[in-house]
């Protein structure tokens, strides 16, 4: 026979299953909805953004194709005297050439007599004060460059990129 207390128990507790097992199942239901969604959208949006920068990326690639640069180091240094009032000063520099145009280093190569003339006359214009402030230091190269360009340009050659300097002393 049941006990009359058991039934109470069952019917107890049989309801609160099935309104648990719909909050957990309605759970399910929007978590997975959710990430569904959020897939799609990523989808969406990734598929639609990358067809518009492949269309800016081909219209630019070919005006902004990478070019490495090419180096061309100048064994010797430059040595001279520099600008200073009541003592004798000299400047040592050490210095690199950089071009993404190859028959840019090559003229280098080809006038470097000439050019390290110039170098030498653009550094002994320069004032020993000038050389101790970070301004002077850091517009040295953009000097020399400058100075570099000129040249080669008079020699109706190609121009460089950049000067660098590898080795600087001011005594």
């Amino acid at each position: 026979m049941t006990d009359p207390g058991m039934a109470e128990d069952n019917a107890v507790a049989g309801p609160p299953r099935k309104g648990k097992l719909k909050t957990i199942l309605l759970l399910v239901i929007i978590l997975v909805l959710a990430v569904g969604l959020s897939v799609a959208g990523t989808f969406w949006f990734l598929s639609k953004g990358s067809s518009g920068v492949a269309e800016d990326e081909s219209a630019t690639a070919e005006e902004d194709a990478f070019l490495p640069a090419e180096y061309m180091v100048m064994d010797r240094p430059l040595v001279t005297t520099i600008r200073d009032p009541g003592r004798q000063r000299y400047i040592q520099v050490y210095l690199a050439f950089e071009s993404t145009e190859a028959p840019a280093l090559a003229a280098a190569q080809k006038h470097l007599p000439l050019l390290r003339n110039a170098l030498i006359a653009e550094l002994g214009q320069l004032d020993f004060m000038e050389l101790q402030t970070p301004e002077g230091r850091q517009g040295l190269p953009d000097r020399l460059l400058v100075a570099v360009n000129e040249t080669l340009a008079a020699e109706g050659e190609p121009v460089l990129d950049r000067v660098l300097l590898r080795n600087f002393v001011v005594q």
